[in-house]
Order: structure tokens, then C-alpha cells, then sequence
């Protein structure tokens, strides 16, 4: 196999555990393989250039880490980005009800109480209006996989449906701009970039600061000869 297509295909299609977990004697199951090998075969988004993209750039707050041991969502918040532009009245946000009681280090790192969750919209209500703010965008987080992980579980508990949207890390722009640097975590990758977190760990405003960073990030790229993410994710490969 090309290995650049393998790259991208490890990089986008490990949704909900892998293809393995699936019980491939399934007929819905094999029905999601196919329709995930499909888009996993369609590089029209990563061909586009950075102008063209319509993007949904996201961040979550959660109880914790691990969603499969029963850390859940939070709240969630969005901004739109089209080509370097980004949309801010056009901005996302929900808490999520949950029957987890934020710990005391969460409440007082993200502000979210337990009085909070419990008027807030339950999971299924939170995504159904997520899912329909974002539509078909490309998704873009910073250190992308803790999104995944949670949007994989939740998407499948609320909704009974497959995680399918791709995301982008923006830590991959990073990488290849700033490998000497190791520019690692949201603050650093801000603090280069000058970019003001109005309220960290909200999910709404660390949404904005990683659009922000995203419009950096593909200017400086553009200037530097990249025009879409299939030559951001071709240099990857040559950096592995």
C-alpha cells in the first residue's frame, strides 16, 4: 500500500476502537466497513485548498480523561472557520447534562458546578445540536484524540450512530512548522502565536484560540508552498 495512504488512513480512520473491534458478521456492522472504507478512500476534503475548507473548529470539557471508564462530556463549543476567516458570530456552545458530579479539581478548572449540568441539556439533545451546527465540516481540535475518544463514545451511547466526521489536529500544523521548537500544549502553541485565551478551559473560548491558531498556522503555511492538507500530511510522513 502507498504509505502515504496509509498514513492518512491511521491518522483519520481510527474510529471507536478500530475496524478489528467491530463484529464484522454483522450486517449494520459490515455496512459502516464499507461506507468507512469509502471515506477513508475519499481524499476530496484533504485535497481542497485551505481557501476552500469549510471548518468546525471544537473543544470539549469533560470529568476526565477516559470515557470508556465513565468520564463524560461536560460542554461543548464551536467556531466556524472559512478559509482563514474565522466566523465568530457564528459561535457554539452547550453544557451537557450528566449524571457525573464534577470533581473539585474539574469544577474549579473548568467553572462548570453540578448545579450547572443538572439544568443543562441532556447528551443526546447536546450532540443533535452539535451535529447540526456543524453539518458536513471538516472538525479541527488541538491534541485532537481526547475529542475523538469522547465524540466516538458519546455519538454511540446518545445516538446509536458511528462517529464519522474527520478531524484534524492542529498539532500536526505545529509539527511541521515548529518541529525544532516542540510547541506541545494549547498555551504554548497561543503564547508563540500571541494569541489571547480569553477564559481557558471553556470550552467556547479555547474553541476560538485554536481557530486562531489554525488561521496562523495555514497563513504561515500557505507562505511557506502548502496549499491543502494532503501536502501537511505528505511532510508528516517524511518527519516519522
Amino acid at each position: 500500500m502507498n504509505p502515504f495512504v496509509q498514513f492518512v488512513k491511521d491518522l483519520s480512520g481510527k474510529i471507536g476502537g478500530g475496524l478489528s473491534s467491530l463484529n464484522q458478521n454483522d450486517p449494520s456492522n459490515m455496512a459502516y466497513l464499507r461506507n468507512l472504507e469509502r471515506e477513508m478512500k475519499n481524499e476530496n476534503t484533504l485535497a481542497l485548498p485551505f481557501d476552500d475548507l469549510s471548518i468546525t473548529v471544537f473543544d470539549l470539557e469533560t470529568t476526565g480523561f477516559y470515557p470508556y471508564n465513565g468520564d463524560q462530556i461536560l460542554s461543548i463549543g464551536a467556531v466556524k472557520v472559512k478559509g482563514d476567516q474565522i466566523v465568530d458570530s457564528q459561535t457554539f456552545y452547550t453544557l451537557v447534562g450528566t449524571d457525573a458530579e464534577p470533581s473539585k479539581e474539574i469544577e474549579d478548572l473548568t467553572g462548570i458546578t453540578r448545579e450547572m449540568v443538572e439544568g443543562a441539556p441532556p447528551l443526546r439533545d447536546a450532540l443533535k445540536s452539535f451535529f447540526d451546527y456543524v453539518k458536513a465540516d471538516l472538525l479541527v481540535a488541538h491534541h485532537a484524540n481526547h475529542e475523538k475518544q469522547f465524540m466516538n463514545h458519546a455519538t454511540w451511547i446518545a445516538l446509536r450512530k458511528r462517529f464519522q466526521h474527520r478531524i484534524v489536529d492542529t498539532a500536526f500544523l505545529t509539527k511541521v512548522l515548529h518541529k525544532e521548537q516542540e510547541l506541545t500544549t494549547l498555551d504554548e502553541c497561543c503564547e508563540h502565536y500571541g494569541i489571547d485565551i480569553k477564559k481557558r478551559h471553556h470550552a467556547l473560548y479555547d474553541s476560538l484560540a485554536t481557530a486562531e491558531l489554525w488561521v496562523a498556522c495555514i497563513k504561515k503555511l500557505k507562505k511557506e508552498g502548502f496549499s491543502n492538507l494532503n501536502e501537511i500530511y505528505a511532510r508528516l510522513a517524511t518527519m516519522e
